[in-house]
């Protein structure tokens, strides 16, 4: 009996004292530990094997691929200070301003672009809020509209490479980083593409809401340090040029030297940590105080995911010796379901744990039971079974991406309000993040219905060998 109810009671617990308002971390650890005691009594857990937490914890700080981790989060803040954003979604801007929904668009593709340098979302959601949304609004923009595009396009650095969740999505399944990275671009390209085909209906259906704008009133709607006064055909040129090649130069060492097989995804990010700093320094943003402030909130932010990193893996641990894998499998069992009922099954259970968890806390919970389950499924003629991982990983990813944007626990909504300007209110961004939550679940289904999406790239890149 101990067996059936403590795994469930476990979760419970952990879904309860998420409400504390307690580091999430610490929270995980606690109960793993409490219930590791727990189950001691029911002759379920023994002390020694806590020891075994240890050599798991340790897997973090020597895995040599997880370095990259801390080399992304870097990246992001240095390119943070070098505002590489702004020069970029100013170029875009100029490019797509005679368009109905052109500085939405340029929006959605600048995230694509910046997705494809670094891969860190809350920093992305931030400054794409500071930069973006005031202009939007000042060109007249429906706010939802503007918020629900920031939001939901901010997010699209979990699947275009390199992304932190790719990072820890191969370590956690044991797969194959540059055959995950490829697997992850068609999908995070057509996610993007279905962003862009809703927001040019949106604006050709409502024009009032994403107004097409002259050069003058768009130049009028950028903040004072970006307004041109001399808006001359060789100022707009060089704008551009300052804006879109950088991007490019940037992308092609981090996200083409790892999809050509130059660099490992480490070295690739060290890389780009290089590049990111030799262009803050040429554009003269970067002085000694600035990389001390930027090493130290890199610094902070690595804390935290090792803190969750360490928690999750305990959590994980304890969860399957007291039977949380025999419950699960007990689960399905009941209610005979073949591989589409178990992948649908997983998937749904992912969706609904993004409206309380944050993305690594489910990827470091529900990865370790989910995973081996569904990885030896046989979906016949549909897929491959040595693809079935990549294709499962990318679906989850897929998923996960909704957790940014679904209440009460989405952060990408707080951060959005924690910096936008005063007037801006909760139920605003909540209406304008629902078309793009169905949008993300629109693509998963997308993706299981056409897993070449995901296989076709590596496949060809790769020689059909993910390994």
């Amino acid at each position: 009996m101990a067996e059936i109810i403590l795994p469930p009671l476990m979760f419970l617990t952990l879904l309860g004292l998420m409400l504390t308002g307690y580091s999430i971390g610490i929270i995980l650890g606690g109960v793993a530990i409490l219930f590791g005691f727990i189950g001691m009594a029911f002759d379920l857990f023994r002390m020694v094997e806590f020891f075994n937490l240890v050599p798991r914890v340790w897997f973090f700080a020597e895995n040599l691929q997880l370095v990259a981790v801390p080399l992304l989060i870097l990246m992001g803040v240095m390119l943070e200070r070098s505002r590489l954003a702004q020069d970029l979604l100013l170029a875009l801007g100029l490019l797509l301003r005679g368009i109905p929904g052109g500085t939405a668009l340029s929006v959605t593709i600048m995230s694509v672009l910046f997705a494809a340098i670094t891969g860190v979302v809350g920093a992305s959601v931030i400054v794409m809020t500071l930069i973006a949304l005031p202009p939007m609004l000042r060109a007249g923009y429906d706010p939802p509209l503007a918020l629900g595009t920031i939001a939901a396009s901010s997010t699209l650095g979990i699947m275009i490479p390199p992304s932190i969740l790719l990072v820890f999505l191969c370590e956690m399944l044991q797969i194959s980083y540059g055959y995950l990275f490829a697997a992850a671009i068609y999908p995070g390209l057509c996610l993007a593409g279905l962003y862009i085909l809703y927001i040019a209906t949106h604006a050709f259906l409502r024009p009032g809401s994403a107004p097409k704008l002259s050069l003058q009133q768009f130049l009028d709607a950028q903040p004072p340090e970006h307004r041109v006064i001399d808006p001359s055909r060789g100022k707009i040129v060089l704008l551009v040029a300052q804006g879109i090649i950088p991007t490019a130069i940037l992308i092609m060492l981090v996200m083409g030297s790892v999809l050509s097989g130059i660099f490992t995804v480490t070295e690739s990010a060290a890389v780009g940590v290089l590049g990111a700093l030799v262009l803050a320094l040429l554009r003269r943003r970067l002085d000694f105080s600035g990389l001390q402030e930027s090493l130290t909130r890199a610094s902070m932010t690595i804390g935290m995911v090792a803190l969750l990193f360490i928690g999750a893996t305990a959590f994980a641990y304890v969860f399957r010796v007291l039977g949380g894998d025999e419950a699960i499998l007990a689960l399905i069992n009941i209610g005979a379901l073949d591989a589409w009922g178990v992948l649908l099954l997983v998937i749904g259970l992912i969706f609904l744990m993004g409206f309380f968890f944050d993305v690594l806390e489910i990827l470091l919970i529900a990865l370790p039971i989910f995973g081996p389950i569904v990885a030896p499924l046989d979906f016949g003629d549909h897929i491959a079974q040595a693809d079935v991982v990549y294709w499962f990983a990318i679906l989850v990813a897929l998923t996960l991406q909704t957790s940014f944007l679904t209440p009460p626990m989405g952060l990408s909504l707080f951060y959005i309000k924690g910096v936008a300007p005063e007037g801006i209110s909760m139920r605003q961004i909540y209406v304008g993040i629902i078309p793009f939550v169905l949008l993300q679940m629109g693509c998963v289904a997308l993706v299981m219905w056409q897993p070449n999406l995901v296989v076709s790239l590596p496949k060809l890149l790769f020689d059909s060998k993910p390994f």
